[in-house]
């Protein structure tokens, strides 16, 4: 257990990554910021799991998210400093290539897939 270390949300765990309080999906769940110079991408994590329902409705609730109105707070949260910042977003549970902007929709939010760039 020597090598087990905790971690605070909001501190910057190594250089270039920070972690982020995402609760609701699971107590203590954490998403991460990752900036290299002034670009960054937001690794969500398990916040959002199939962003064509929950991103375009981040009021609705899967039985999967132990908090559903936590879940439901943090997405709004996420996705609002999202198209706020502008930052990209890589989701675990997005089709290929993980990478998206975000923008506001409506009551909710959408998705626009970053084309594929072997070079990057």
């Amino acid at each position: 257990m020597k090598r087990v270390k905790t971690y605070e949300w909001g501190k910057e765990l190594i250089p270039s990554v920070t972690a982020q309080g995402t609760p609701g999906h699971t107590p203590g769940h954490s998403s991460f910021v990752i900036a290299s110079g002034s670009d960054s991408v937001y690794v969500q994590s398990d916040v959002t799991h199939v962003p064509f329902l929950f991103v375009r409705h981040p009021d609705w609730h899967a039985f999967y998210d132990q908090d559903g109105a936590m879940a439901e707070a943090t997405r709004r949260k996420v996705y609002d400093m999202l198209v706020a910042d502008r930052m990209r977003v890589q989701g675990f549970h997005y089709p290929f290539p993980s990478l998206a902007h975000v923008e506001k929709h409506g009551s909710g939010y959408r998705e626009i897939p970053v084309m594929w760039n072997p070079n990057i």
